[in-house]
């Protein structure tokens, strides 16, 4: 357990957060969390635990809270309840932060974000991820549960774009969380409420400043997913993410965002410009000393797109499974790669598979004497 100076919530009358954010890079925990009536608590290496031995009352956590927003900020939060934003502590790093009203009191996350940002195979990414940011146009979505490690594996493609390619990289961030040291590409990086007031507008004269690349924070709505469908069908490269699992209802869920009418079109749309669907988990190593992702990859090959275009999303799972040549790989064969390798316990991959029979049948093909540890990697977060 983290213990502080006193278990005695009455004697403290200030906390500074930024003590417990630098603990927190330290012992590498991905997030910190504050709620009244509880202990401040961080996770790490995917456990939550104390850090601190005395629970906050109300003015406490509000101070804390507060202490990390500008006056602009506290004034949207205290009017919206709720708040996405990003926080810099000096000297100790960024956090991407939510803060929200619970039980009629304060509470708030801290997500930290790395200064340096990750390689792709830092992440262990699968090498496909490398040849997508080669990729002149089309749409990539990077899919999964939030924590999940979206924004990092994003944040590994834009950098290696960043140096590999001269080109523009326009992001839209909802906040913005790594910062980009620019090398071969200028780039510039926009968050919503700060320098644009949403994601459809700042997408939309996203495509009068001769972008390159188009990386979108989220695809929450309508409006913003036809902008980055016409984006990706006019000639650029567009990243954005999706918090659905598997290629498959994650390209179904785009489509059903649209009206009746008009998903026929989207279909078609859909096909010619989706080039692929990255989907990942993290899960906990099988020392417990950090987090692996498990990642599944769809590749738009021309039976992904037919059936895209038919109207027979629900097969492309089979196309994957039987496309490993393609690159390709479904969640349940990396979840049982990871097992063969030693990197992750059978019972942590099957709290995450799909089909447990499936992931046990692959485990079988994957058993090598040859198997290659990956538990070295660098933990995978945000």
């Amino acid at each position: 357990m983290f213990s502080v100076t006193t278990d005695k919530t009455e004697e403290k009358d200030f906390l500074d957060i930024r003590d417990f954010l630098h603990r927190a890079v330290i012992h590498r925990a991905s997030d910190i969390h504050v709620k009244v009536r509880s202990r401040i608590m961080a996770r790490i290496h995917g456990l939550l635990l104390p850090f601190s031995d005395f629970a906050l009352d109300e003015k406490l956590a509000r101070q804390i809270v507060y202490s990390t927003m500008r006056e602009d900020q506290i004034r949207r939060f205290e009017e919206n309840l709720e708040l996405d934003y990003s926080y810099e502590a000096s000297g100790i790093g960024r956090f991407r932060a939510n803060a929200c009203i619970q039980q009629g009191t304060v509470a708030a996350s801290f997500r930290h974000v790395p200064s340096s940002i990750p390689t792709i195979e830092e992440l262990h990414l699968p090498a496909i991820c490398a040849r997508l940011a080669h990729l002149p146009r089309g749409l990539i979505l990077v899919c999964g549960p939030t924590g999940c490690g979206k924004s990092t594996t994003i944040a590994a493609l834009i950098d290696y774009i960043n140096s590999t390619h001269s080109c523009r990289i326009v992001t839209i961030e909802d906040p913005i969380e790594f910062i980009y040291e620019e090398r071969k590409a200028m780039i510039i990086q926009r968050e919503v409420y700060r320098d644009t007031k949403a994601f459809p507008s700042a997408l939309r004269e996203t495509l009068r400043q001769d972008p390159n690349v188009i990386v979108v924070g989220e695809m929450r709505d309508l409006e913003t997913m036809a902008l980055a469908l016409t984006a990706a069908e006019t000639g650029h490269l567009v990243i954005a993410t999706l918090h659905s699992q598997g290629a498959s209802q994650n390209i179904d869920r785009i489509i059903d965002v649209f009206p009746p009418g008009q998903q026929e079109q989207i279909r078609y749309q859909m096909s010619n410009t989706i080039q692929a669907v990255i989907t990942q988990l993290l899960l906990r190593t099988a020392k417990g000393d950090a987090r692996l992702p498990a990642v599944e990859v769809m590749m738009a090959t021309h039976s992904i797109r037919n059936l895209i275009r038919e109207s027979k999303t629900h097969q492309i799972k089979s196309v994957m499974q039987t496309s490993s040549r393609s690159g390709m790989q479904t969640m349940d064969q990396a979840l049982a790669e990871l097992v063969a390798t030693g990197d992750v316990s059978l019972e942590e991959a099957l709290t995450m598979s799909e089909i447990p029979e499936d992931m046990r049948n692959y485990l079988e093909r994957f058993r090598a004497p040859k198997a290659v540890t990956r538990a070295s990697a660098k933990p995978h977060r945000s």
